[in-house]
């Protein structure tokens, strides 16, 4: 059950943060060549959508945006007869062989769906470097994982989650922060 529930990203602080973020990947890759933005589903996708977005308006190069589906790597989904894992299929639309993968998610919390993502991307191919970028980073690492670029760090206790919402899916950005009881 929600308690309450507490605004602290609004519409523009979202779009300035992965402004923030494409310039910081431009910067940090010396550029966008051999770059490929692979986005963790479900909102991780158009996260790296609009980073994509804004990279070719300021490189004129368009960087190939793909679609990562973690769920079968998941290690907190145990499959049975009752309960199959929902597969929503990756869609990646280049070789990633060599290249400098971005990969792309929402919130990054215990480093567990990153470790999914890795696992997962490594069995499509041998990428030259994997960065990190998400768009909160909120803490309680169960597993050594940091992100490369950080929108917004949003320190929670156990107590509390992060909800991202996105334009595309919710009808709004923004990021929430719920507190459970």
């Amino acid at each position: 059950m929600i308690k309450s529930e507490v605004e602290v990203v609004d519409e523009n602080a979202m779009k300035r943060a992965l402004t923030r973020i494409t310039y910081e990947i431009i910067e940090q890759n010396k550029g966008i060549e051999n770059l490929i933005l692979v986005g963790i589903k479900t909102r991780g996708i158009y996260l790296a959508k609009r980073i994509a977005e804004r990279m070719q308006q300021l490189e004129g190069v368009a960087v190939p945006v793909g679609e990562l589906d973690i769920s079968l790597y998941r290690d907190d989904v145990h499959t049975s007869e009752d309960r199959e894992p929902e597969v929503k299929g990756t869609d990646i639309p280049v070789s990633i062989e060599g290249k400098q993968v971005i990969l792309i998610d929402d919130v990054l919390y215990t480093g567990r769906t990153i470790r999914a993502a890795l696992d997962a991307l490594m069995d499509i191919g041998r990428p030259g470097k994997i960065s990190l970028a998400v768009l909160v980073d909120r803490g309680h690492r169960e597993l050594p994982i940091r992100a490369d670029f950080v929108g917004k760090n949003i320190p929670t206790s156990l107590e509390e989650q992060i909800k991202v919402a996105v334009e595309e899916i919710d009808g709004a950005d923004h990021v929430m922060i719920q507190k459970l009881t």
